[in-house]
């Protein structure tokens, strides 16, 4: 063919090549067929001539398709005339440019006054070239923003640095203030010298809005819901929407909400009671006392008004308060009229706030006049309807928490201790407070057990977000301490009743750890006959030893793992507690905070520990005070212990050689002791249950044997031996000869039981005595 013609194949190789290709760029047929197209391109992808030149020419590149063999392509070349190729002298593009370019440009000098400028950049200031050449940029354009630019552009004078601003400036005749793009920028000469400085400026208003508006909804993913709190996150979304979007914004809500309740579907037509859970004013705009609806104040809405229509129809409404229907509304509600006199406001958006198929109130966006002159438009009420989307999720979700967690307090207090333990051996006092804020109830617990022999168990545990979690641990807790376990081997057993329960759950996985794995627990045994207590813990703090002279320490115990995880053995640490000493007992909720760390926690506990304190309920507030000022995220838990060491003269014990003889010496000890006691009228009963249990120790056990009498609000008996092994109650049938002990030992003694020790074990009977 005689016109520039080629065909490539599909690898982009020259295949045929025309006369006319050959006449346009110089190759001949057999110089290019079979090299690679990109040979006749130079490096910035332009045609080049044979001779290495550019070729000004239209290139057109068409798809060949066959089926009967792999396609190519028809190269189509077209050479551009001599008028379109030309290029016209330089000394007239930039003048070219500069006065066609749509921008606004202006030169000014190195004291900012105007050298040069475009036409759109004259016609900012309203002024011909003639009239402003010369002048600063403040005598052409009066405003703040004018006078920043000015700034920037003496500044560039001066360093040679290039600089941006975005002013909002409201240039003459205009209604509403815009936003421009500006770049002011040094214009130097050869030597580097800054000879003059140009200013390029852009109306980017209406990217300026979206931006704005882009930005408003993505900050209120941030900024609204930051707690789980219905107040708190009214609060936050007003303080999001006022003034940048609107001058006044009330968050008003059915009362169910309010007690986590969700409220019915349907409203009845007329006044539609609403609380108030937030408000706030544009600066400038707050009005006297006398005409705000507080918050959590309940105000009637009528059918007339916005926000009772746009609740009842779930949908926004938005109006200009010359409408009729916003007359009408003003007129019935007198709160809203006032306001509406005293400030002015042009129009407004009333906005359902609906979350599960159901409202749950109405949010209202007002703007006045003097601050935002342009009145809420179609793309405001877009925008109204997504803000609130936003802030509904939220509501719903701090709805749900609300209801949640009170559940889970109410369990979690039914569970716990009502009041002080009252116990001879020790003085407690104990304060538990729910987690604060957007965190769960954490499952916090505590309790104070009487044990055996006068001693008393102090427990204060963790259960991971469940109150469930925490009734379980604490009646296993309460079950196995009246086994009357070591501290380790009490948390032993806990620790596999936790492993097997949730091995035996069974079901589909839900990816969920059950409440209990995890769990952390310190259990504490006090004996106040040697003034001895043995502590053992599962992944908890240790406690903190107050001494008699206020100095403290933190308790150097060994740590085993949280519960249920069962990866290492526990181990228990004996500590003497001397006389007048304090022992606290508490969850991590009450060291560690977002500011502070643990150590930091066991310092500053560990000093409010030390104030002075009228009692240890006094302390307990002294230190929630000092530790715990704001609500935590997460529960806290202190239990403070004082144990009392028991006189020598409430005790007595005697060691018994192995010999069955010795069993009316018992009697006779046992009796003598309570003489002096002054409780003669219990010797029957306590010699009887000597009787059977030394006789049970030297029949069953063997020595060392040792008998011991606790006088406290109870009387106790204890016979220690050698032997591991427990007697068993059993019901003796009529001729037998023996087997009635043990079960004359329950019918007369309030309780009994068998204690374990490394040695041996003890068993115990306790009495009720009935002192004048």
């Amino acid at each position: 063919m005689s016109a520039a013609t080629g065909v490539l194949d599909r690898d982009g190789c020259v295949t045929h090549w025309s006369s006319g290709a050959q006449e346009l760029l110089g190759y001949a047929p057999v110089e290019i067929i079979g090299r690679p197209v990109d040979d006749l391109l130079t490096a910035e992808g332009t045609l080049r001539h044979r001779d290495g030149l550019p070729l000004h020419a239209q290139v057109h590149l068409c798809p060949l398709q066959d089926t009967d063999r792999d396609g190519g392509f028809l190269l189509l070349l077209t050479a551009m005339s001599e008028a379109a190729t030309d290029t016209p002298r330089d000394s007239l593009l930039p003048q070219w440019i500069f006065e066609q370019q749509p921008l606004a440009v202006a030169i000014c000098d190195l004291d900012a006054r105007l050298l040069r400028g475009n036409e759109p950049m004259l016609g900012v200031g309203g002024l011909s070239e003639e009239e402003a050449r010369g002048r600063r940029l403040t005598e052409i354009l009066q405003g703040n923003a004018i006078e920043e630019v000015e700034r920037r552009v003496l500044r560039v004078a001066r360093t040679g640095k290039a600089e941006v601003a975005e002013p909002i400036v409201r240039l003459p005749g205009e209604s509403k203030a815009h936003a421009w793009a500006m770049d002011v920028f040094p214009l130097k000469d050869a030597d580097g010298s800054v000879r003059a400085v140009g200013v390029t400026a852009s109306d980017y208003s209406q990217q300026y809005d979206s931006r704005e508006r882009i930005a408003l909804i993505s900050e209120a993913r941030t900024r609204v819901g930051t707690s789980l709190d219905i107040v708190g996150t009214a609060r936050e979304f007003a303080e999001l929407t006022v003034p940048r979007f609107a001058d006044f914004v009330s968050v008003d809500l059915l009362e169910p909400v309010f007690q986590g309740e969700l409220p019915a579907p349907g409203l009845p037509r007329g006044v539609t009671a609403l609380r108030r859970a937030a408000h706030r004013w544009a600066a400038g705009h707050v009005p006297a006392l006398d005409a705000v609806i507080s918050a959590t104040e309940v105000h009637p809405h009528p059918w007339s008004s916005p926000v009772a229509r746009c609740l009842a129809e779930s949908r926004a409404v938005r109006h200009s308060t010359k409408d009729p229907e916003v007359i009408r509304w003003l007129a019935e509600d007198p709160v809203q009229a006032s306001l509406a006199e005293s400030f002015g406001p042009h129009s407004l958006i009333a906005v359902p706030i609906r979350a599960q198929g159901v409202s749950l109130g109405v949010v209202l966006f007002v703007r006045y006049a003097a601050s935002h002159e342009e009145a809420f438009g179609p793309d405001c009420t877009a925008i109204s309807e997504d803000l609130v989307d936003r802030l509904a999720i939220c509501l719903d979700n701090a709805r749900r928490f609300t209801r949640e967690r009170g559940i889970a307090l109410a369990l979690q207090r039914a569970l716990l201790p009502r009041e002080s333990a009252v116990h001879p051996a020790v003085e407690t006092a104990a304060r538990y407070l729910p987690a604060g804020g957007g965190a769960q109830v954490g499952g916090d617990w505590f309790d104070v057990v009487p044990l055996p022999g006068a001693r008393v168990g102090d427990v204060v545990g963790h259960g991971i977000n469940a109150s469930a979690t925490m009734g379980r641990l604490r009646t296993a807790v309460r079950t196995l301490a009246d086994i009357d376990l070591p501290p380790e081997e009490l948390l032993t057993h806990l620790d596999d009743i936790i492993t097997h329960t949730a091995g035996e759950q069974g079901g589909e996985p839900t990816g969920e750890i059950p409440g209990d794995i995890g769990a952390t627990c310190l259990y504490a045994v006090y004996d106040p006959v040697s003034g001895t207590c043995s502590l053992a813990r599962a992944g908890h703090p240790a406690p903190v030893l107050i001494h008699p002279d206020g100095t403290s320490s933190v308790i150097d115990m060994p740590c085993g793992p949280p519960l249920g995880l069962g990866s290492l053995p526990f181990e228990a640490a004996d500590v003497i507690v001397p006389e007048g000493g304090l022992l606290a007992l508490f969850t991590d909720g009450l060291l560690s905070t977002w500011d502070r760390d643990i150590d930091e926690g066991f310092s500053d506990l560990r000093s409010a520990l030390a104030l002075p304190a009228a009692s240890l309920d006094a302390l307990c507030d002294t230190v929630l005070d000092t530790l715990c000022p704001e609500p935590h995220a997460d529960d806290v838990t202190l239990l403070l212990a004082r144990p009392r060491m028991f006189d020598q003269d409430r005790l007595a014990s005697w060691d018994l050689p192995g010999n069955p003889a010795v069993v009316a010496d018992a009697r006779r000890l046992a009796a003598e002791q309570l003489a002096l006691w002054g409780l003669a009228e219990a010797a029957f009963v306590t010699q009887l249950v000597v009787s059977e249990l030394v006789t049970n120790a030297m029949r069953h056990a063997g020595g060392p044997i040792r008998l011991r009498l606790i006088k406290g609000e109870t009387l106790i008996c204890e016979v220690s031996d050698g032997s591991s092994v427990s007697p068993h109650l059993r019901r003796a049938r009529v001729f037998d000869e023996g087997g009635r002990g043990l079960f004359m030992v329950a019918q007369f003694t309030q309780r009994w039981g068998t204690r374990y020790t490394r040695t041996g074990k003890t068993i115990w009977g306790e009495q009720v005595l009935h002192m004048s």
